[in-house]
């Protein structure tokens, strides 16, 4: 699951951002927790301030990479190592781009000796495709600074992205968001605002201050940047229909909605609520959310998706290395589906991620019942880093924990009812979305307060 999405800056290990920035992959707790710094853990060796690319991802790796073992390596050995590289390396090659090819390949190979499949390096190229996933859609990452929480641009926009093309650089200040400050709020609170704003707008105006360095905090340039939202080549990955009406009086529903999730990029709260607002006007009163080949996603996508079933409720939590566990609440006041309306979940054995971290949320909220064959099992959370020079680092940082406490790394999401019989084929266009074998009496049954009990918020915000 790539979930959060944090950039690096070149300086002193204390500048280098926590996991708690939002842009491409955005993720951040209601309140402003972050993961926890591993670095604490183990004395780091003291060198000068990192001034290459594999300075900085060392540096990343070293203060949040989840394996404190570093696949039982010393990673000061490792640094060591691979400097040497580097100088042999540079000395070797008078080219410049010939320089950065064989430093890139060096910094793969060091992330590769992790012996962790889900870390990796990107390219310029890979790192700009995984844009499907920017909730704001401007290509610009915001975080706050380490000084004083202020709210600023992480590491240079995406070029060619809104952001790029408007001038935003690296280190600027966003005081205001649609006119809204940005002073106290976090980074997920303006994804919320501007979900709430308008889900569908086609712009943002994000107000940014750019100091110089004889100003003084607050002084400085300060223009309004209104940024086009590109949205535009990413697919929704949203079909619905009304997929059957029971007309027996006494069926426990009489209007199925079937809902079929692709992906969870950036577009899929803003039309999973489409539709649900569309089929309840339809008097729909049961919901199949199908599932399956859902790889994941955004991890955030799964918590506000949530929040269209209850407000106010743990989702999910996030454990960091240290073993810090991080409550994701729901938001309040985003609820669009009927409280009364039984929901039943579909997976196999290619839901993965985010996919998992929704139907966990839903489950252990007494919101759906999982039906199918046991999901993949990937409960590893990845931060993806972008890095100084273009390209992107991919780390896992943490791992998901359903709400009652379930492990869902290599165990997977386990149906309560097997889809033997009730759950139709996924690869036959015209019966996947047949829902008639769904006894909804029985899945009133289960979600029902004598048999569900849902978990304390007390451990959220």
């Amino acid at each position: 699951e790539i979930a959060m999405t944090t950039k690096s800056v070149l300086g002193d290990e204390t500048d280098v951002p926590p996991p708690a920035a939002i842009g491409t992959m955005p993720s951040e707790s209601n309140d402003n927790s972050q993961l926890s710094s591993p670095s604490s853990m183990k004395p780091t060796v003291a060198r000068a301030a990192p001034s290459s690319i594999l300075d900085e991802v060392w540096t990343l790796v070293d203060k949040y990479y989840i394996d404190r073992t570093f696949n039982k390596q010393d990673w000061n050995e490792v640094k060591t190592t691979y400097d040497a590289k580097v100088t042999s390396a540079l000395a070797s090659s008078p080219s410049p781009s010939l320089n950065d090819d064989k430093l890139m390949k060096l910094v793969t190979e060091m992330v590769a000796s992790l012996g962790d499949k889900y870390s990796r390096i990107l390219d310029k190229q890979s790192y700009t495709r995984i844009q499907k996933f920017d909730l704001i859609g401007v290509g610009a990452t915001l975080m706050p600074s380490s000084a004083d929480k202020r709210i600023m641009v992480g590491a240079p926009p995406v070029a060619g992205s809104p952001a790029d093309k408007a001038g935003m650089k690296y280190g600027d200040y966003i005081t205001a968001v649609n006119g809204v400050p940005t002073e106290g709020r976090t980074a997920f609170d303006i994804i919320d605002q501007i979900s709430n704003d308008d889900p569908n707008a086609k712009t943002v105006t994000m107000t940014v201050l750019t100091e110089g360095p004889d100003d003084l905090k607050g002084e400085g340039y300060v223009r309004d940047l209104k940024l086009d939202r590109q949205f535009e080549q990413i697919v929704n990955p949203i079909t619905y229909k009304v997929s059957e009406e029971r007309s027996s009086a006494s069926s426990a529903v009489h209007k199925v909605g079937y809902i079929q999730i692709k992906e969870f990029n950036s577009l899929v709260e803003r039309g999973l609520r489409d539709a649900f607002i569309d089929l309840e006007s339809q008097n729909v009163d049961a919901y199949v959310l199908d599932l399956r080949g859902n790889p994941g996603g955004a991890f955030q996508s799964a918590v506000e998706i949530s929040s269209l079933f209850f407000e106010n409720q743990i989702a999910t939590y996030v454990v960091d290395s240290n073993g810090v566990e991080l409550p994701f609440k729901t938001a309040k006041g985003k609820v669009v589906v009927d409280r009364n309306d039984p929901v039943v979940i579909w997976v196999d054995g290619r839901s993965a991620s985010a996919t998992e971290v929704l139907a966990g949320s839903l489950r252990d909220n007494c919101r759906a019942v999982v039906m199918g064959e046991p999901s993949f099992g990937k409960g590893l959370i990845q931060a993806v880093y972008g890095l100084k020079n273009g390209s992107g680092l991919v780390l896992t940082v943490a791992r998901y924990v359903t709400p009652n406490g379930d492990d869902i790394q290599g165990k997977g999401i386990i149906p309560a009812i097997s889809g033997n019989g009730i759950v139709p084929p996924s690869f036959v266009p015209g019966l996947k979305s047949d829902t008639s074998r769904i006894d909804f009496g029985n899945i009133k049954e289960r979600l029902s307060s004598k048999m569900c009990k849902v978990p304390d918020a007390t451990g959220g915000v």
